[in-house]
């Protein structure tokens, strides 16, 4: 009798692991794969601006990038001249406003493109201890 309650407990346990384990990988594929920019898709861009501003200059490109097709949201720091912006790519591009700022603002500034090795680096896993953890498990399994 105590075997068979075994047998079954044991079988109700590995087909409950087996289905667990089955939706976590359907899960992270589903989260993990590329997907096409959508309407609700957001990407931030940065551009430096070569040349010192004031608090004047910064109100001007403030509401001459809110003003411009596409962007969400804009920030600009006036101590180290970085103007970081939020925007749809649906309706526009990093580099179309790149452009148009300096044709339209004529401030010497150019779009930051972070190096592949500064990517990496930003990982916010990579920052914290799970990184760690992550190299061990690469490495020995």
């Amino acid at each position: 009798m105590k075997k068979n309650l075994f047998r079954k407990a044991l079988k109700y346990t590995l087909i409950l692991l087996f289905l667990s384990f089955g939706t976590l990988l359907v899960h992270i594929y589903l989260v993990t794969r590329v997907k096409p920019p959508d309407n609700n898709t957001l990407i931030m861009a940065r551009i430096d601006i070569k040349q010192p501003i004031d608090q004047e200059d910064a109100a001007k490109i403030t509401n001459w990038m809110y003003g411009q097709k596409g962007i969400d949201h804009v920030l600009c720091n006036t101590q180290n001249g970085i103007v970081i912006f939020t925007f749809f790519p649906i309706t526009t591009s990093g580099d179309a406003i790149v452009a148009n700022f300096k044709k339209s603002l004529h401030y010497k500034a150019e779009r930051y493109l972070p190096t592949q090795e500064e990517m990496s680096a930003g990982c916010p896993v990579a920052a914290s201890g799970t990184n760690k953890l992550y190299n061990y498990i690469k490495k020995n399994l």
